[in-house]
């Protein structure tokens, strides 16, 4: 799959194609839709189907300062994108020159002349350009002035609320990752490298794969059922995991670490995924090493149990 820069003209094979405007991040329901509706027009004509995402996101540029949010990572997005079945991923590096660009020369200049669009579908609250200058009516009249077309998605709603990535970080900090993940229609998953650590899991028995958390939005910390696959040969692997600051231990240190039922192989420097299915308990000191172990048998039997 095509892995696409904003700031550089499109190769020839990839121009007349019809885009999937947005930020797209979690690519929840809601951007499914939305990208489902450009890849069935991409198809229908021809045509190569690009799904666009932003990196930084506007919000990270704008307040550089905020407590990280991402859902996914562009790599997990790339592979969500080729999944729902497009040609390419188009990023838009936003900087200082993204943010300064008026509406009218995001739609003359990037999508009409250097990406060389057709058609162009959106959600139907969809701005862009400087200071959120450019709305969906705007897109479609200047649009056409450059033989653009453009078709919008209404919200998608689970029958209570519209589906948004807000509603999902919600349910990710509230300790429920199973309504994020049928909002997400799949489990909300932190991808990373497997670091040297301090051993300790493995001195209690519970050798643990540590991972940064980097990027992405904290969920609530504690312990939960995860399951993990080891992206080089995608093998699936069954367990509990603790994201925190792990306070049993001094000095605190935010990590992921995931224990892995029935598993022995060496993961230092292999990259997994772990997806988050069910929460179990918040993060807690214990009075003595015994009890904290105790507690471990009793979250990874449970863990077990729910991940049958």
């Amino acid at each position: 799959m095509r892995w696409l820069d904003h700031r550089d003209a499109v190769p020839d094979s990839l121009r007349g194609a019809i885009i999937a405007l947005g930020n797209f991040d979690g690519f929840h329901i809601g951007h499914q839709a939305v990208a489902g509706e450009a890849i069935r027009w991409a198809r229908e004509e021809g045509r190569p189907a690009i799904v666009a995402t932003f990196d930084p996101h506007p919000v990270r540029f704008f307040k550089p300062d905020i407590e990280p949010f991402r859902l996914t990572t562009l790599e997990q997005r790339q592979e969500l994108y080729l999944a729902a079945g497009a040609t390419a991923m188009l990023v838009f590096h936003f900087d200082g020159a993204l943010a300064a660009t008026t509406a009218e020369d995001y739609i003359s200049e990037i999508l009409a002349k250097r990406l060389g669009v057709a058609g162009v579908v959106t959600g139907e609250d969809f701005t862009f350009g400087k200071a959120r200058g450019g709305n969906v009516q705007l897109l479609a009249d200047i649009g056409a002035e450059y033989g653009i077309r453009t078709r919008t998605i209404g919200p998608v709603s689970d029958g209570e609320d519209a589906v948004s990535s807000s509603r999902i970080r919600a349910a990710l900090l509230n300790g429920d990752p199973q309504e994020a993940a049928r909002l997400l229609s799949r489990p909300f998953s932190i991808r990373g490298i497997v670091q040297h650590g301090d051993k300790r899991g493995r001195e209690i028995g519970y050798p643990t794969a540590n991972l940064s958390v980097e990027s992405y939005l904290r969920p609530k910390f504690g312990i939960y059922a995860v399951t993990g696959t080891i992206l080089s040969t995608g093998e699936q692997l069954k367990g509990a995991a603790n994201i925190g600051i792990r306070p049993q231990f001094t000095p605190p240190k935010e990590l992921l670490e995931p224990y892995f039922f029935n598993f022995s192989g060496d993961l230092y420097g292999q990259e997994i995924e772990v997806a988050f299915h069910h929460f179990l308990r918040g993060e807690a000191k214990f009075d003595s090493l015994e009890e904290l172990i105790q507690q471990m048998k009793r979250d990874c039997n449970t863990a077990q149990q729910l991940l049958e």
